[in-house]
């Protein structure tokens, strides 16, 4: 469903309004008062970061094993589209891709297809166990949503996988109602944030109101109606107050965000936590590089400087005076300074977490894709 927000700042931004399942969870780019976040990664950690940890060995995170995945090359993965067909055109594409992303009808075709094809069934097994249980109790309350997890950096593509998986998903004839939200609308208000000293760190676990993100979850997974997600605008850089967009008990829903796989964790002698990723039937996290994603939000800086902050009512319009050099040298240090740091310490140890990882290669196309074995 439509949100009247501009997304100007986020990997996946259209620039375009009223664009379907907008927003992007977590997106940042506040820097010392004068910045522009970002971030993603991969196996590659910078040498400023010291540890080696277990998600970089492909260790559980007891540092009991390698993770029990099933790896696909391309080709292979392809092989697993069977007769799904293909039902989106080059006009549908066109409107969900992000800036500088290159996602061809090709790569729908073979990475985008089958997914959507696996994602059917996992849809329908749980559709089918819920008229079990519902045979069983004797009941008939409303269906509750499939929910997905997306999760990876914010130049990375994942809130472009997140509208292409939408728009696919939403074309099988036994879900069609497919709502995507971006953990965005949870951000605290800049006025919270800079009261609490976080403008630096907005997009980081801290920067969310977590209790409202998990009540909302809770409430759609519930079958409530009607639920409201409030707006975020990249434009203005901070929550619109009084817009909502409304989740409406929903076949499948997409949550999308930087930090939506952490675990609830808890100190010894406390209660465990709940956290968001409790509610998901099915996680994804799109992975590339460190290398090469920082290559790709400099390559977005530099596009949106000559675009969406040419807007006099853009939070970052300050930028769009900046020359070349000056726009790589301010990109490369807020990623050196912010963007890596919530990717290493918060968003790639989660990675291990998904059920299936997308793997891109420096030319932004998936060139693996990892199943998690049942």
């Amino acid at each position: 469903m439509p949100i009247s927000v501009v997304h100007l700042v986020r990997a996946s931004a259209v620039l375009v309004q009223n664009s379907p399942g907008a927003g992007a969870t977590g997106f940042h780019l506040e820097m010392s008062g004068d910045g522009y976040t970002t971030d993603d990664s991969r196996t590659t950690v910078p040498k400023a970061v010291k540890p080696t940890p277990w998600w970089l060995a492909g260790m559980d995170d007891n540092g009991a094993g390698p993770i029990p995945y099933i790896t696909f090359s391309r080709e292979e993965w392809a092989q697993r589209r069977a007769d799904t067909p293909l039902t989106l055109s080059e006009t549908d594409l066109a409107q969900l891709r992000g800036i500088n992303e290159r996602v061809s009808l090709d790569e729908v075709v073979e990475i985008y297809l089958p997914l959507s094809r696996l994602l059917n069934l996992y849809v329908a097994a749980t559709q089918e166990l819920y008229r079990a249980t519902a045979t069983f109790l004797g009941n008939h309350d409303p269906k509750v949503p499939y929910v997905i997890g997306m999760a990876g950096s914010v130049a990375v593509g994942k809130s472009t996988t997140a509208r292409i998986l939408q728009s696919l998903l939403a074309r099988w004839p036994n879900h069609p109602r497919v709502d995507l939200i971006t953990t965005d609308g949870f951000l605290h208000p800049n006025q919270v944030l800079a009261a609490r000293g976080l403008m630096q760190r907005k997009g980081f676990p801290e920067s969310y109101d977590l209790r409202s993100l998990i009540q909302f979850v809770s409430d759609v997974k519930a079958g409530l109606p009607k639920v409201q997600v409030p707006v975020y605008s990249h434009l203005r850089y901070d929550i619109v107050p009084g817009e909502f967009q409304v989740v409406d008990q929903p076949h499948i829903m997409i949550v999308e965000g930087l930090n939506v796989l952490q675990p609830g964790e808890s100190l010894p002698g406390q209660k465990p936590r709940v956290f968001v990723s409790d509610f998901f039937d099915f996680t994804i996290y799109v992975d590339a590089k460190v290398e090469d994603v920082r290559s790709w939000y400099i390559e977005r800086f530099l596009t949106l400087r000559d675009t969406a902050f040419r807007n006099p009512a853009s939070y970052f319009h300050r930028y769009s005076s900046l020359a070349d050099t000056q726009a790589r040298e301010r990109a490369s240090t807020i990623w050196r300074e912010i963007n890596e740091v919530n990717l290493v310490e918060n968003i790639l140890p989660t990675r291990e977490r998904a059920h299936l990882i997308l793997e891109k290669g420096h030319d932004h196309v998936v060139q693996r894709v990892k199943l998690r074995k049942l």
